[in-house]
């Protein structure tokens, strides 16, 4: 059972093959655009299917109204791919750094065609100078290696040193069939949020090995503009793991185990929503900044519901059409891959109240359609989606 609460999600099985959709490659957007604030907008409602704008992300607050939160993740992004070769075999190595190890240690996912314990990876550094050795030590539980590290090397320094943006596979094989290149310090800079959390993660190699993407649209200004609407603003905590790449390979998508992650609130996001959510006189909608704040609010919605109230939890919640929101009223998130359990969160959103778990998916899907036709560019470096109440 998710830590968040489970009961009453699911009211139909929605199979895998439901959330597939044809997306041009062109699509793929392989960088991110000029401006944070300058990508597109598409504005549809939950409860009207009339609603449709195509907007830019700079015109959000306008789309807002008084009184309303929006709820964002500020988890960090660590710089969590690195490359390098194996020492033993000469070939190259790729890998995604998970958490930290036992002293000196640190956990990673690696691809290379061989290895085993004894081996050593030289890693390159990001700066294009120097290596590190990784020796590895064991096979981990979760699938990944335990590497040790240099002496007196942190997993931090480590990152430091040799961590590039994680950015996802699909957006490194668009770039290489391409031949494009983007400077390590522009995605550096851009696969993170303008608010992110700059105090704990890289001191203790905690944080995210993905971006909360539709936080990337946000601008100081826009963060500015939506407090003189008098959009209020709260904060959670979801590091996003290895389960964002994770594909969903069962047949139904109620059938995939999730991996668990670490989120938290802190008291003053509790008020704002509660404020919202709290009974009668409520001040304004919940609008949550992407997929991991949505899951984030309603880990802690199912918490409290089932009376058992904690600040920090671990969430394997998973969200398909047929879940009962609680706290969550609309949506910022990007355009998801398809056959993914993001695809099946943000079709959840659309089932109307007397309707079926396939009418969420088959209006989403023709969203998507449309939004093909209109030449959005879709997934990670691409342009949003506003879902209003």
């Amino acid at each position: 059972m998710p830590s968040g609460g489970s009961e009453g999600l699911h009211s139909g099985v929605i199979r895998t093959n439901d959330l597939d959709f044809e997306l041009p490659e062109s699509l793929i957007a392989r960088r991110p655009s000029e401006r944070r604030d300058a990508s597109r907008l598409l504005v549809i409602s939950r409860s009207d299917p009339s609603v449709l704008e195509h907007r830019t992300f700079g015109d959000l607050p306008a789309l807002l109204t008084p009184g309303d939160v929006a709820v964002f993740n500020t988890s960090r992004v660590l710089p969590a791919r690195f490359v390098g070769r194996n020492a033993e075999s000469d070939g190259r190595v790729s890998g995604l750094y998970l958490r930290e190890g036992g002293p000196g240690e640190l956990v990673a996912l690696v691809k290379a065609r061989r290895m085993r314990e004894g081996y050593r990876l030289l890693i390159d550094g990001r700066d294009g100078e120097g290596v590190v050795t990784l020796s590895v030590v064991r096979r981990a539980e979760d699938g990944g290696w335990v590497f040790g590290l240099p002496e007196g090397m942190t997993a931090a320094d480590f990152l430091n040193r040799c961590g590039l943006a994680a950015l996802p596979p699909y957006i490194l094989q668009a770039r290489s069939r391409d031949g494009v290149d983007v400077p390590p310090d522009e995605d550096l800079d851009r696969y993170q949020t303008v608010y992110a959390d700059h105090d704990t993660p890289s001191e203790r190699g905690e944080g995210s090995v993905a971006a909360p993407t539709a936080g990337l649209h946000f601008t100081p200004s826009v963060l500015a503009a939506l407090a003189e609407r008098g959009v209020a603003r709260a904060d959670v905590t979801l590091h996003v793991g290895r389960g964002t790449f994770e594909p969903v390979d069962a047949d139904c998508v109620e059938e995939h185990v999730m991996h668990a992650e670490r989120c938290s609130i802190s008291p003053d996001a509790e008020s704002a929503v509660l404020a919202r959510h709290g009974g009668p006189g409520r001040a304004g909608r919940v609008f949550a900044v992407g997929t991991t704040s949505a899951r984030t609010l309603e880990s802690f919605a199912g918490l409290r519901a089932a009376g058992d109230w904690r600040r920090e939890l671990e969430t394997d919640l998973l969200i398909t059409p047929g879940y009962r929101w609680r706290w969550v009223d609309g949506l910022v998130t990007n355009f998801h891959l398809p056959r993914s359990t993001l695809l099946a969160m943000a079709a959840s959103l659309l089932v109307p109240e007397d309707g079926l778990p396939m009418d969420g998916v088959d209006r989403l899907l023709s969203v998507y359609k449309l939004a093909v036709g209109e030449g959005y560019r879709f997934f990670s470096y691409g342009d949003a989606m506003l879902v209003l109440p």
